[in-house]
């Protein structure tokens, strides 16, 4: 969305609505999280930028601790908005397959180290052809799919054909392999413990296959947020690409380690009746994907009852605590998407504006 700049010392009820904001001292909270449980462990976190898409606030995590000292990044698009934005290690964890993408992945392999993820030897040729003509080397990692059904091999001995390729190739740096895994509802920590190294075991047997071959797997990416805590007692996992756990979504709610540190600021515009209130916060500064609403944060009894692409409607069983011109809080239960339809986070600390940061990785759809 277009935004007016705030300036720094703002105090939040004098914002314009809708905004999104974030509150600093939450979202380093949840960096400093990740710095504490990677600090000493093999496994470090590769943040996952979808869900921020500015580079100052990937900049915030590599400088906290616990990372790679990298990030991933969704397409190509907004991994140049990345390295223009100084990060320089950086895994699309997706296939790049058309010419002119491959020639842009190749391109930033100029300027950063990059890796990006395979699951086919058309694929890999074609990588390498253009990183050979370029001379440039670019990292490759196989995809494996242990429970998405997306992209990704689907057996082991496809692992190890692919890496030997990959070894063989000029201009390809074989780098190990990677995965993804979700876990839906809100699980327990007992169920996420189960689940996560049963899916990730299935990377790390084609990691042994590949080994197996006198073939050296230096990457194994797996896991998102919901594994963080959970990764770095799996041996041979190094990095885990996480992404929502820094400013959460109410589909998180479950990992009550990290705070909600990304939120929609609205104003209450109409009361129309009793127990309800009409706010300046619709689906086209919110995501609301596949009908799942927002929440509303910290306003006890009030839900919200609808979503329109203007106005959000709230509900409560009582008496409405919101009067006309209140401020609220919303959390979206679909946090990337969220950030794509605005230009710029407003941190907030203590109640005021101490921060201004450009999302320069909005509307990157290639």
């Amino acid at each position: 969305m277009e935004n007016y700049r705030p300036l720094i010392g703002t105090d939040i009820s004098d914002l314009e609505t809708p905004c999104l904001i974030v509150d600093i001292d939450l979202l380093e909270r949840n960096y400093q999280i990740i710095a504490d449980t990677y600090r000493d462990t093999e496994c470090k976190m590769r943040a996952h930028i979808k869900n921020l898409k500015s580079p100052p606030l990937a900049h915030m995590q590599i400088r906290a601790g616990g990372t790679v000292g990298g990030v991933c990044a969704a397409k190509v698009s907004e991994a140049e908005a990345m390295v223009d934005g100084g990060i320089d290690d950086i895994l699309i964890p997706n296939q790049v397959v058309t010419p002119d993408k491959i020639a842009r992945l190749c391109s930033l392999a100029r300027q950063a180290k990059m890796m990006v993820a395979a699951d086919n030897t058309d694929n890999l040729q074609a990588i390498s052809d253009v990183a050979a003509e370029m001379g440039v080397s670019v990292g490759v990692v196989i995809e494996v799919d242990t429970q998405m059904e997306r992209a990704g091999i689907r057996a082991t001995e496809q692992g190890v054909v692919l890496a030997k390729f990959a070894d063989s190739l000029p201009g390809v740096d074989f780098k190990g392999v990677m995965s993804h895994q979700t876990l839906p509802g809100q699980p327990d920590r007992e169920t996420r413990f189960i689940e996560g190294p049963r899916f990730i075991q299935k990377t790390l047997d084609v990691k042994d296959a590949i080994e197996a071959e006198g073939i050296a797997v230096e990457v194994v990416s797996a896991g998102e947020s919901w594994t963080y805590d959970i990764c770095p007692t799996i041996p041979g996992v190094t990095e885990v690409e996480g992404g929502t756990y820094a400013l959460m979504s109410h589909a998180y709610a479950y990992m009550e380690d990290f705070e909600f540190a990304g939120k929609i600021l609205g104003t209450v515009t109409s009361t129309p009746r009793p127990g309800v209130a009409i706010g300046d916060t619709g689906s086209r500064c919110l995501a609301s994907p596949s009908g799942v609403l927002p929440e509303i944060y910290g306003v006890d009894g009030v839900r919200v009852d609808s979503l329109g692409a203007n106005h959000i409607v709230l509900k409560s069983d009582g008496q409405m605590p919101l009067s006309l011109g209140d401020k609220f809080e919303l959390i979206s239960g679909q946090q990337d998407i969220m950030v794509n339809r605005w230009d710029q986070f407003v941190g907030i600390r203590d109640g005021k504006v101490e921060a201004v940061w450009d999302i320069t990785a909005r509307g990157c759809h290639n």
